[in-house]
């Protein structure tokens, strides 16, 4: 199970990775394998406000589909356009290709308050 250091994590298996004042967001390599192939990805348009564990969009996948939860309250800055052609990307490459929508304006002590690496692995084995 890849779980990269340097990153948060939630309960519902959503990551974030803040870099300056800029909050990347996607699903975990669990989240991923759990369901299975991907086929479609809705997410919100630039701008949206965002509430912290609050839905953002859907993830659809061969086997279900789940919603999508705000890691942190912000606004969203950018989406990743490259999921609408092929949303498979987030079962190659979830912490990478397959990052969903980039936030602003977000609280620092929610992302203190996330999972770390070693507590979301614990989380998994538990």
């Amino acid at each position: 199970m890849n779980i990269p250091e340097g990153m948060r994590y939630t309960k519902e298996h959503e990551w974030i990775k803040v870099e300056g004042n800029v909050a990347t967001i996607g699903i975990t390599d669990y989240a991923q394998g759990e369901l299975g192939d991907i086929v479609f990805v809705e997410l919100p348009q630039v701008g949206t406000k965002l509430n912290q564990m609050q839905a953002f969009g859907t993830i659809e996948a061969v086997k279900a589909v789940s919603e999508l939860f705000a890691p942190v309250s912000g606004t969203v800055k950018e989406i990743n356009k490259n999921l609408e052609a092929d949303s498979s990307v987030i079962n190659k490459d979830p912490y990478g290709a397959g990052w969903m929508i980039k936030v602003e304006n977000f609280p620092q002590a929610e992302i203190n308050a996330l999972l770390d690496a070693a507590t979301y692995r614990k989380l998994l084995e538990g």
